[in-house]
């Protein structure tokens, strides 16, 4: 195969300055490639985004269809990763677009599928949190194991970015610690206020004569499941940087923020009914004073940074995801912008 460098000095001798610049920006307008590394018995597959000089195509991934190079021979980036840990029932196609911004700035990216936590399977989304950090780092460990990629990449500076039930993953990656002894107290404590956090989206409170039975009913099982004390902690040396959006924050000790173990970034949503943001992530940046507040949507949902968004929800689940009125989504792609910029200057050379 001719490389760009031998095809970067052919034009040089053939053409002038101004020509020059054009067939310069050609070259450099990569594609964005797609593949898999397959599951093993103990984790799920891990999707990969990447810079490819292979032509992008149509490819129909479940409710959507996205323009992706399919298992195109991986081109040389900038050299590093960035893991994507996704929300609760979460697939990587809602992260396509950040997925794309990661990659034309020179990233591979790499989205482990999260046990018993995806949208094939969410049986156990709260059990999931204290396996998510370990699925992060075995994903590093499956891509620096692939031919592919290994030899494009240096492991020793890693990002992670992650949404909701993934930004819970990102803070505890950061140095967050929590137990689920926390998740109890903060939902004896604030279950009204915090109703769809403690519940998910099985039911709403509506002010209506069940609500009585709905709340005794969540603060039993609560109870029963989450009374253990035992404090969850994590660390991956390779992770230089985390960015943490909408995220589930509300049962961290905060203590553990005020002097994160790297560079934190957060992104939220001021309309976000899901996370509420003064238990979740303004708690965060109070606590923490050398965290970089990325970007705030002040009409944004919690949904507000899945993009492209999932079409046609309906039900609570579309009211907790959908965008709210007066939400205006041309502004996803530069957040998007504003985060690939975040990994950049945490984990490039300056």
């Amino acid at each position: 195969m001719v490389s760009i460098g031998s095809r970067f000095w052919a034009a040089c001798c053939r053409v002038g300055l101004g020509a020059w610049l054009g067939v310069w920006l050609t070259l450099a307008q990569a594609g964005v490639g797609l593949s898999e590394i397959a599951a093993t018995a103990e984790d799920g597959p891990v999707t990969l985004f990447y810079r490819t000089d292979a032509a992008e195509q149509a490819l129909p991934r479940g409710m959507f269809t996205l323009q992706f190079a399919p298992q195109a021979v991986p081109r040389r980036g900038n050299g590093r990763l960035v893991v994507i840990s996704h929300g609760t029932g979460g697939s990587p196609w809602v992260h396509a677009d950040l997925a794309r911004a990661l990659v034309e700035a020179g990233f591979v990216v790499a989205m482990p599928e999260h046990q018993a936590d995806n949208y094939k399977d969410h049986s156990d989304a709260i059990g999931a949190l204290s396996r998510r950090p370990a699925e992060v780092s075995r994903a590093i460990d499956a891509v620096g194991r692939d031919p592919r990629f290994a030899p494009l990449l240096d492991l020793g500076k890693v990002g992670v970015y992650g949404m909701s039930a993934g930004g819970h993953t990102a803070l505890t990656i950061a140095g967050g610690r929590w137990s689920p002894d926390g998740f109890k107290r903060h939902c004896e404590q604030n279950l009204v206020d915090d109703f769809q956090f403690c519940v998910g989206v099985i039911t709403k409170l509506t002010g209506g004569v069940l609500d009585g039975l709905k709340k005794w009913v969540a603060l039993t099982v609560i109870r029963h499941r989450f009374s253990d004390t035992t404090v969850r902690e994590y660390n991956d040396p390779r992770v230089a940087a985390v960015v943490a959006a909408v995220p589930a924050a509300a049962i961290f000790d905060m203590a553990s923020f005020t002097t994160p173990r790297v560079p934190l970034g957060l992104v939220t949503a001021q309309q976000d009914r899901w996370l509420v943001p003064r238990f979740h992530s303004d708690r965060v940046l109070q606590a923490c004073k050398p965290c970089e507040h990325i970007a705030d949507l002040p009409t944004g949902g919690h949904g507000a940074l899945l993009s492209p968004p999932p079409p046609g929800l309906t039900g609570l689940l579309g009211e907790m995801l959908n965008d709210p009125p007066g939400f205006d989504r041309s502004v996803t792609p530069e957040v998007d912008r504003k985060i690939s910029a975040y990994f950049s200057r945490h984990l490039l050379p300056q």
